[in-house]
C-alpha cells in the first residue's frame, strides 16, 4: 500500500489520504469510517461502471454501517451537464441524505467531476470521497478537488474547487479497462514527467510495454503521478500560479473535444494531441528544441496515441480557447515546454497564435 498526503493550507487546515492498494475497492467502506465519516451516503456511478464494481463497493459500505444509496448517471463527456447534475440532486432528495451524509464517485473522470461538483453545492457542501476506475481518473482527476460540468461552448466552464475527504485508488480495477481508455489515461501520466520530473519521463519511456500490459510499473506510474500532482496543489490549491503547469496540453485539447461536441476523442486523447500541439507552439516560439518536441510526441505515438486532430481550422482553435478558463485579460495563456522537466505559464499574443495555427494545421507543425 502506498499513501500519499494532500495538505492544504489556508482557513482551516485540510489534510486527506491518497490510498493506492490493490483491492482497496473492498475496503472503502473501513477507509470511508477511518475518515470519520458515517450514516448516509450515495454511490454516483455509470451503468459501465457500476455493472462491475458497485456490488462490491456497496457490501464495502454496508459492512462499515453505512447505509447507502446507489445513483446511476448516463456514461459519457455529453452527459457531463447540468441536467445530469439536476436528477442527482432529485434522487439525494429521495433518499434524504442531509448534510451530515457523503457522496462516493466510483467511475472515471465525468464521474467523478460531477460527483464532486453536486457534492460541493448540494446542501452548501457535503463530504465526498473519490474512487476512480480509469486511469485518467486516477492519476489526475481524482485529486485536487476540481469539479465541474460542461457547457456547449466549452469544456469545465462551470464548477468550483471542492477537496475530497479521501481518495481510494484500485490498480486492479484497469484490468476491465478497455485499451483506448488506458492508453488515454497514459496521456496524463506522460504529461507529469514533461512538466515536472524528467527521470519520470524516462522511466515511462522505457517501461511502454508494461505500462500498456498493467505490470507492476503501473503501479509505480499511478504512486509517481499522483506525488507529483499532489505538490502542486499544496502549492497552489486554486490555480492562481504553479497549478496552472498541469494544464499542458489541456487549452488545445479543450477546443478539440469542444469543436468534435465530445465524442470523436476520449479526453485523455485530445489532451495527447494537446500536449503534441503546445510542444509545437514552444518550438514556434523559440522556447524549447526540436528534440524535446520530438521526444513528447515520440512516446505519445508509442502508446498508440492520437497527435492531430484533421479537419479543425485555425479560425476554429482561436474562437474555442478564446472562452477557456485559462485567458485573462484577452491574452491566451498557455503552458510552453522549455526542457523535459520544465514548463512554464505564457500568454501568447493572437497574431504568433494565428500563425502558429496556420502552419500546424496544413501540416507544417
Amino acid at each position: 500500500m502506498s499513501t500519499v498526503k494532500v495538505e492544504l493550507t489556508g482557513a482551516v487546515f485540510r489534510s486527506y489520504p491518497i490510498v493506492i492498494e490493490r483491492g482497496i475497492l473492498d475496503r472503502v467502506g473501513a477507509g470511508m469510517k477511518g475518515l470519520g465519516l458515517s450514516g448516509r451516503c450515495a454511490v454516483v456511478t455509470n451503468p459501465t461502471v457500476g455493472a462491475i464494481y458497485s456490488k462490491r463497493l456497496m457490501d464495502s459500505l454496508k459492512d462499515a454501517g453505512f447505509l447507502a444509496a446507489l445513483i446511476e448517471i448516463p456514461d459519457g463527456e455529453e452527459h457531463k451537464t447540468l441536467s445530469t447534475v439536476a436528477s442527482v440532486y432529485d434522487r439525494l432528495l429521495e433518499e434524504r441524505l442531509d448534510r451530515d451524509s457523503s457522496i462516493i464517485a466510483l467511475g472515471g473522470g465525468v464521474v467523478g467531476d460531477m460527483a464532486g461538483f453536486v457534492a460541493s453545492t448540494f446542501l452548501r457542501g457535503v463530504p465526498y470521497v473519490q474512487v476512480p476506475t480509469t486511469l485518467l481518473a486516477q492519476v489526475d482527476s481524482s485529486v485536487g478537488g476540481k469539479t465541474g460540468v460542461n457547457h456547449p461552448q466549452g469544456k469545465n466552464l462551470i464548477g468550483a474547487f471542492y477537496q475530497p475527504r479521501g481518495v481510494f485508488i484500485d490498480p486492479d480495477a484497469l484490468e476491465t479497462l478497455d485499451k483506448r481508455e488506458l492508453r488515454a489515461g497514459l496521456s496524463e501520466v506522460v504529461k507529469y514527467g514533461v512538466i515536472r520530473d524528467e527521470a519520470f519521463f524516462s522511466f515511462i519511456e522505457a517501461n511502454v510495454n508494461g505500462l500498456l500490459n498493467l505490470k507492476s510499473a503501473i503501479v509505480e506510474a499511478i504512486v509517481r503521478s499522483c506525488r507529483i500532482k499532489a505538490e502542486v496543489v499544496m502549492k497552489d490549491e486554486r490555480e492562481s500560479g504553479l497549478r496552472g503547469i498541469l494544464n499542458f496540453g489541456h487549452t488545445f485539447g479543450h477546443a478539440i473535444e469542444a469543436r468534435t461536441g465530445y465524442t470523436a476523442f476520449r479526453h485523455g486523447e485530445a489532451v495527447s494531441i494537446g500536449m503534441v500541439m503546445a510542444a509545437g507552439l514552444s518550438l514556434y516560439l523559440a522556447v524549447t528544441t526540436e528534440g524535446v518536441q520530438k521526444r513528447i510526441k515520440n512516446l505519445l505515438v508509442a502508446f498508440g496515441l492520437p497527435v492531430d486532430a484533421p479537419g479543425i481550422a485555425p479560425s476554429d482553435f482561436i474562437e474555442t480557447v478564446r472562452l477557456d478558463k485559462k485567458v485573462k485579460a484577452g491574452n491566451i495563456r498557455f503552458v510552453l515546454v522549455e526542457d523535459m522537466g520544465r514548463v512554464a505559464v505564457k500568454d501568447v499574443e493572437g497574431k504568433k497564435l494565428k500563425d502558429f495555427l496556420e502552419l500546424y494545421c496544413h501540416g507544417r507543425g
